[in-house]
């Protein structure tokens, strides 16, 4: 059986997200046509707003509808230490746990040369200028601890180190409420590499 041609276009165009199968965005295409118009309306006019409205922060490339940002403007947040992630979401988890009150830099992605994403295809440059404009005495690298993220890390402090600014890693090891037994060795080895005293 099809769909009507304005449901089965719906259909595709949810499927071109991320995480969301045929199924999934069939789902979602029956539920807004099954809700009221006001919902439908609302909906599309939150995606143009962020479309329209959202940008890249100058300062710190995260998503904003402010120049700068909320975090970069904030005078509270110490602007001498920038947490460096790979993307936005790694940013907000870092946020949620709150007691962070540095800044950040997005690079949006990791290096992967396999998939042909070198230096130049995510937010390294911008790090550089940013640094060298002066006042950052530590830049904390929060990539992931796969070998895209590492790489990543590996590349960004060779670059940072020269200019004379602090480069840090964030620890890596047993999550807290786990069992020893169910770890990895390269888990328990971090782990144990990063040990510190109490």
């Amino acid at each position: 059986m099809r769909y009507a041609k304005p449901i089965d276009r719906l259909i595709k165009a949810f499927g071109r997200l991320p995480g969301i199968g045929e199924k999934s965005a069939t789902r979602l295409a029956l539920y807004i046509l099954n809700s009221g118009r006001d919902y439908a309306s609302e909906l599309a006019a939150s995606v143009i707003a962020v479309k329209d409205t959202v940008s890249l922060c100058p300062v710190c490339m995260t998503f904003s509808d402010e120049n700068p940002c909320s975090i970069c403007s904030d005078a509270s947040r110490d602007g001498a230490v920038v947490c460096v992630v790979s993307d936005y979401k790694d940013m907000m988890a870092i946020e949620s746990m709150g007691g962070y009150r540095g800044v950040y830099h997005i690079l949006h992605g990791s290096l992967a040369p396999l998939k042909g994403v070198g230096p130049d295809d995510i937010k390294i440059q911008e790090l550089i200028i940013r640094i060298g404009q002066g006042g950052i005495k530590e830049v904390i690298l929060a990539t992931g601890f796969d070998a895209e993220g590492e790489a990543t890390t590996m590349y960004v402090a060779g670059l940072v180190k020269p200019i004379g600014v602090i480069v840090t890693r964030i620890a890596s090891g047993v999550p807290v409420g786990s069992f020893i037994e169910y770890m990895d060795g390269a888990t328990l080895g971090r782990a144990m590499d990063g040990r510190r005293a109490i």
